[in-house]
């Protein structure tokens, strides 16, 4: 994936990650699209910045998608990279019957958005030779219990993303980035959670290991690798219970 020149659409791009990885990708060069729910946090991202727009999105409605993608074609036809962030997380206990709304919506959001947006605009990246780009997870390779629905939905993304590559090799750049656990507001207390990677550390990071060439097929930071790698090494069941300890530690600090 080139580096400088594109037009790139950022879902989630109001703040956190996505923000992040906006305005470095704007500093590259690019023009840039950030999408979302809250257009005043997408306008604060793109404050002093010309040719960085904000664009309102619902990933929560097919329609909403469709309309979205359209409006968007229409204003930025050189549009070629798509990096599909937006995503939401939940604790949630599993040994009690609980309202499922919000595992509901993690799977909305996470997973049905992504195939959704991806759907609308596969056609027309594909003629650009563009990319796209799927923020999934740490997660999706080793979960987290107490945030069991994000994590399924992050490894589901991950499985697609195997697919979407392997139909689209040769017309569209298809790549992962999956995050290790990064200070966002992502879920209560994440801001600033001891251990978690700094935001501005992990985007340097990324940016440095989206300029190499040619660009990997997964974008890993060195904190995220023993998650990813975690089956292979052979530790995976070790991974596994240290997740559960901190997943019954945040359970209880929230009340959950």
């Amino acid at each position: 994936m080139k580096t400088t020149g594109n037009t790139i659409l950022v879902t989630g791009g109001g703040s956190g990650i996505g923000a992040a990885l906006a305005q470095r990708f704007h500093d590259q060069g690019n023009v840039v699209i950030v999408a979302g729910r809250r257009l005043d946090a997408l306008e604060a991202a793109c404050a002093g910045r010309e040719n960085m727009h904000a664009v309102t999105l619902d990933v929560e409605s097919a329609g909403g998608v469709a309309a979205f993608a359209a409006t968007v074609l229409e204003r930025f036809p050189a549009l070629n990279v798509l990096v599909n962030n937006a995503g939401i997380m939940r604790y949630e206990r599993l040994d009690r019957a609980r309202d499922l709304a919000d595992a509901e919506a993690q799977i909305t959001t996470n997973l049905l958005g992504p195939i959704r947006l991806i759907d609308a605009l596969v056609g027309h990246l594909a003629e650009q030779g563009g990319a796209i780009v799927n923020v999934t997870s740490g997660l999706a390779f080793v979960p987290l219990p107490g945030t069991a629905t994000y994590s399924a939905t992050k490894a589901a993304m991950h499985s697609y993303t195997q697919s979407l590559r392997e139909m689209l090799r040769g017309r569209v750049e298809v790549i992962e980035l999956a995050p290790p656990a990064v200070q966002t507001d992502l879920t209560p207390g994440q801001s600033t959670r001891e251990g978690y990677q700094p935001l501005e550390e992990f985007a340097d990071e990324v940016i440095a290991l989206f300029a190499q060439d040619p660009t990997p097929e997964e974008i890993l930071v060195e904190r995220v690798k023993p998650l990813r790698h975690a089956e292979a090494q052979g530790n995976h069941a070790q991974v596994m219970s240290h997740l559960t300890a901190a997943s019954t530690q945040m359970l209880e600090q929230l009340d959950v």
